[in-house]
Formats: C-alpha cells, structure tokens, sequence
C-alpha cells in the first residue's frame, strides 16, 4: 500500500444537486441521483444514488461488496467493521438498481433507485482530523459497473465536502494497481516524500523489530 496526496490544495465548489435537505457536514445536499454511463461497445445507462448518510449503509452489505471486490484477503469482522464506520469522519455510498434498467430516454430517474430498493455498488471513505488532514480509503465499486465513472464521482464527492471544510492536506491510501485512478481523480506523490509503513506483529518470542533496529544502530 502506498500514499498518493492532491498536490496544489485548490478550494473546489459544492457542485451538489439534490432535492433532500442539509445533512449538516458541510455538504448542501445528503445524495445526489446521477446517470453512470458505460464506454465502448454495449453502451448502457445506468441510474445511481449517491449518499453521504451513514444510516443508509448496512454493514453486511458493506462486507459484501468488499468480497465482490476483493478488497481484503479475510473475512472482515462485521462488529470491526461497525466500529470502524462509526468512526468515519466521512463515507459516501453508492446505490443502483441492476435488476431493472429505465427507458433511455428518461430524462431523470427520480424514484426508481434509492438506498431500501437497490444494490450497494460503490463505497468509499474518509478519515480526518477535521482541521488539518484527511486520508481516503476504501473505494471500491463492483466489477460490473466499473469503468463508469463512479469510483471518480465518489472520490470527487470526497473532496468536494473535505475541501468545503477548508481541509486541503488530503491522502489517498492505495495499492500500486491504483495509482492511475488515484491519479486521474488529481492526486500524486506526497511532496514530502513520505511512504506508508504497515506494523507488522512480531512473532511470539521474536525481539520487535524497533529493538532489532536500534541495536543493530548502537552496534
């Protein structure tokens, strides 16, 4: 895993549309209801719910999409994962209706997809400070509907409520295999140069590594 960083902390607008009310975390609107639209052949025209509410996530479904997408290499404990959404400074969720596609020429899909009658398909969220940094983890959409522009939309939704709250020092913690997405959405190398280091528990009866480490230095 690696820390990719947005570079030049430019303020960036809103730019929600919505007909719900403020969900008071710095965003005007608490979702947004977009087309995703498919590229190359077989184009198809999907319509999306896009949330910032955290009532709207089930845990069990969260882990689901995380199997889908291979996004962790054990079963996660669904009390931890509880714990941990608890603790998110900001999640963004994202909703679609696989089962039923509407007519091509709707102009807006209001009422046919909402979080109680579609599928979790995208997720993503922040963890934060709230003054000063933020990082970004866990963005994630199912490989059916990839390559629609949604993991985009959910780490510009990211951005666009973290920045409206005047935090601009935002990291995205990926894998090497992520770096061009990160990259399109306006992130690089962090201009300090830091890396991301993993703890790694030692083994029982093994000396920690900090210990193997300073020893070696005083040698």
């Amino acid at each position: 895993m690696m820390m990719m960083q947005i570079p030049i902390p430019i303020p960036m607008p809103m730019g929600c549309h919505s007909n719900s009310n403020s969900n008071g975390r710095g965003c005007k609107t608490s979702m947004e209801i977009k087309w995703a639209n498919s590229r190359g052949r077989g184009k198809r025209r999907v319509p999306i719910y896009i949330s910032v509410n955290p009532s709207h996530v089930n845990p069990l479904h969260l882990r689901d999409l995380f199997a889908s997408c291979n996004h962790s290499s054990a079963a996660v404990d669904l009390n931890k994962l509880r714990l941990a959404l608890s603790h998110t400074s900001l999640l963004v969720s994202v909703f679609a209706n696989l089962q039923h596609s509407p007519p091509p020429f709707l102009p807006f899909p209001v009422g046919m997809v909402s979080p109680s009658k579609s599928q979790l398909i995208g997720f993503g969220r922040a963890v934060s400070d709230l003054g000063l940094t933020a990082s970004i983890y866990d963005v994630v959409v199912i490989p059916p509907m990839r390559r629609m522009g949604i993991g985009k939309m959910i780490v510009h939704k990211i951005i666009r409520i973290l920045t409206s709250k005047d935090i601009y020092d935002i990291a995205a913690l990926c894998s090497a295999d992520q770096r061009l997405f990160f990259g399109a959405c306006g992130f690089g190398d962090d201009i300090l140069g830091s890396t991301t280091m993993m703890y790694a528990q030692p083994q029982e009866g093994a000396a920690p590594l900090a210990d193997k480490a300073l020893s070696t230095s005083q040698d």
